[in-house]
């Protein structure tokens, strides 16, 4: 008796490719975005009088409605039970939405209206463009925090069993090219037109990303036909709110959100600050600057796919995240420590090189790891919290650096706003706080191994089957 096998969509590897390189794409654009303005400080504090207190406030903004109106948690849970589709949609306009709002802060156009007088009559200290823009990288994150845990879910959903690890990899390849993007052309565009040009064309590429999610969704609709004509959905395996509760109880989860948190606390709000701090050390103009923090992804960008590639045929996802702890905290305490007499261009390339490849290193292993240790039931939300808990540490932290940073360089931003000639700032103190983030995603590597040795999630082995 010959048994006929149904197959689906997502046994094809063409379709497979296809619907990673759609949705990988709208995250390049939505990269680009985030940091559109990072290689920009400078100009922000002259020709709009943004301190760094702001500037660090900007960074934090993108992360305050998903950590304190919990937006996060709520995208997580309606991409569990609303599905893919929906939730891929919503998340798309939303970012276009935030981004511009966002825009429109910079313009001349805002500076004269009523609306900019009323948001300059309260806490002067923070300009009115600076409120607005503000709000509008607000919703702008809640749209590429949304869009985050949907691709994440989406790869599982078309991956699981095959290469998982290399696809969440080579997804994250292609973000990160959006980061060598944006520092390569934001200051590019920033001279045509200021500012606010480099945030219109971040707008732009947000659009095209919104038309590539949409058409991913054609596809997505045909691959949830096939499976719900092939099998029936048991009732009881349906998402419950008391999954979250479940969640919060799982020792591997919170490891690996502990991890994310300390991780991404230590490369995204560098990432604001890295053009300026080049600057200043290496006494280089602002561009030269940020051409030099355009390689940073690079490293990550090379090697994740390998990385990811490594993991489907060996494993060693925990190992990883250890390595890659330490080469992150080695990283800043050169850039923290090493005199300027001693960090010569090479010795700033060379360690841009090795953060890029604690960047590959510990997410190529993270996010191909939370399926391993949750059911699939509340794999959408699981990734929700664990970008909750990952943005209460990018909400801060921006904040934090911006601070520590005017504290310890008194008097520098009013110089700088007064436009002094070579005034810069000493970033050793930042650099630490990096460091130390590095040094307790270390220590929490190995508790992770220790739980994975107690409880079996197979972190070790490989993914593909």
């Amino acid at each position: 008796m010959t048994e006929t096998i149904k197959k689906s969509l997502r046994d094809s590897a063409t379709a497979r490719w296809i619907v990673l390189s759609l949705i990988s794409l709208t995250m390049f654009f939505a990269y680009f975005f985030v940091d559109v303005a990072a290689p920009l400080q400078k100009l922000l504090e002259t020709n709009y009088k943004w301190s760094p207190e702001v500037f660090g406030m900007l960074g934090g903004s993108e992360f305050f409605l998903n950590v304190f109106a919990g937006f996060l948690i709520i995208s997580g849970i309606i991409l569990d039970k609303m599905g893919i589709r929906f939730t891929m949609i919503t998340a798309g306009t939303t970012m276009v939405t935030g981004g511009l709002i966002k825009y429109y802060a910079l313009t001349e156009a805002f500076a004269g209206t009523g609306l900019a007088h009323w948001l300059g009559s309260f806490l002067t200290e923070i300009p009115a463009s600076a409120k607005l823009a503000f709000f509008g990288f607000a919703i702008f994150g809640i749209g590429v925090e949304m869009a985050g845990i949907t691709v994440s879910k989406t790869i599982v959903k078309w991956f699981r069993g095959k290469e998982m690890a290399l696809a969440m990899g080579l997804e994250m390849a292609l973000a990160r090219l959006g980061v060598f993007a944006v520092f390569q052309l934001s200051p590019v565009f920033a001279e045509k037109g200021g500012v606010s040009n480099s945030v219109y064309w971040g707008v732009a590429f947000l659009c095209i990303g919104f038309i590539t999610f949409f058409v991913y969704t054609f596809m997505d609709r045909v691959l949830d036909k096939e499976i719900a004509d092939d099998a029936s959905k048991d009732p009881s395996e349906e998402f419950k709110l008391s999954d979250i509760w479940v969640i919060f109880t799982n020792p591997g989860f919170l490891a690996i959100a502990g991890l994310c948190v300390l991780f991404y606390s230590a490369i995204f709000p560098f990432q604001k600050f890295a053009t300026d701090m080049l600057a200043s050390k290496l006494d280089i103009d602002i561009a030269t600057a940020a051409e030099y923090v355009s390689y940073f992804p690079i490293g990550a960008m090379i090697l994740t796919p390998f990385i990811g590639f490594f993991l489907d045929k060996r494993g060693y996802g925990a190992s990883m995240m250890m390595y890659g702890a330490i080469l992150l905290m080695v990283s800043h305490l050169i850039f923290a420590l090493v005199p300027e007499a001693a960090f010569t261009k090479p010795v700033a390339l060379g360690t841009i090189v090795i953060l890029g490849v604690a960047f590959s290193l510990v997410p190529a292993s993270m996010w191909p790891s939370i399926p391993k240790v949750v059911e699939d039931r509340y794999l959408g939300s699981a990734y929700g919290l664990t970008f909750w808990i990952q943005n209460m540490g990018l909400f801060g932290v921006p904040i934090l650096i911006g601070w520590a940073l005017s504290t310890t360089n008194p008097g520098v931003s009013e110089q700088i706003k007064a436009g002094v000639e070579g005034v810069k700032y000493n970033y050793m103190v930042p650099e630490l706080i990096f460091a130390g983030f590095g040094f307790f995603a270390f220590v929490l590597s190995f508790y992770l191994k220790h739980i994975d040795r107690k409880k079996g999630y197979g972190l070790e082995l490989p993914n593909k089957k």
